[in-house]
């Protein structure tokens, strides 16, 4: 790999937006394996669903984000505008996979305290 002969970017801000992304699908998957390992011999098989689809999303995230880093590193190595930065998708899709996975969670509580 060859270095640019200017730093594009002094602060490194792509690589720490890539960094905190790819946390938050670590952190996601993690949660959902915990309860896929836990929550079955808890409160049944069902729970298997959310845990597994929340799996799906942070494997998602996971990808989204390497594929945006990528798009705009090269496009700051080249010495160009990035297009398409921002627009909240996936901040709102992350929101509504967390907000999804809690509904889950506080279902599975409700299960288990009226048994």
């Amino acid at each position: 790999m060859t270095l640019p002969d200017r730093v594009f970017d002094a602060g490194l801000q792509p690589e720490r937006t890539a960094l905190a992304w790819r946390r938050t699908a670590l952190a996601m998957g993690v949660g959902a394996l915990l309860g896929a390992r836990i929550l079955p011999d808890l409160a049944g098989l069902w729970t298997l669903v959310p845990s597994l689809l929340c799996l799906a999303a942070a494997g998602g995230i996971a990808a989204a984000s390497q594929l945006r880093y990528r798009r705009v590193h090269r496009a700051l190595v080249a010495g160009e505008s990035p297009r398409g930065l921002p627009d909240g998708a996936m901040i709102g899709a992350t929101a509504g996979a967390v907000l999804a996975a809690a509904a889950a969670a506080l279902v599975i509580v409700v299960v288990l305290a009226l048994r």
